[in-house]
């Protein structure tokens, strides 16, 4: 049962791209929502009304480094306010900081399974 939409939000450079192709890739229906860039708080909920809602973190001297982008702290915290109602309401919480790649997609998928057998009747 992987029919399931699966919405990613996070700050730039937290890895949600890179998680979107990895669940895609293993049967997934996994969408970015561009959550950082919007005003209206749940934005997220009115673009895709997700499932489940993953939420990447990242501090930001990584996601300058992963990024390779230039733009200052005040303008990562702008972010991390757009984001607080989609962190407040995510399902899934995880700080990339620390992990690969494969990690992050492991992690999000072992609780994308566990999400599924605890709602599957």
């Amino acid at each position: 049962m992987k029919s399931l939409i699966i919405g990613v939000v996070g700050p730039c450079g937290a890895g949600k791209t890179t998680l979107i192709q990895g669940l895609r890739a293993n049967g997934y229906l996994a969408k970015h929502i561009a959550q950082e860039h919007s005003y209206v708080p749940q934005m997220w909920s009115r673009l895709t009304n997700p499932d489940i809602l993953i939420y990447l973190d990242v501090s930001y001297p990584l996601s300058i480094q992963r990024r390779r982008i230039d733009w200052t702290s005040s303008e990562y915290s702008k972010q991390l306010r757009r984001l607080k109602h989609a962190r407040e309401n995510a399902d899934f919480y995880l700080n990339t900081d620390d992990l690969t790649p494969q990690e992050i997609l492991q992690q999000v998928a072992e609780f994308i399974d566990r999400y599924q057998i605890g709602h599957s009747g």
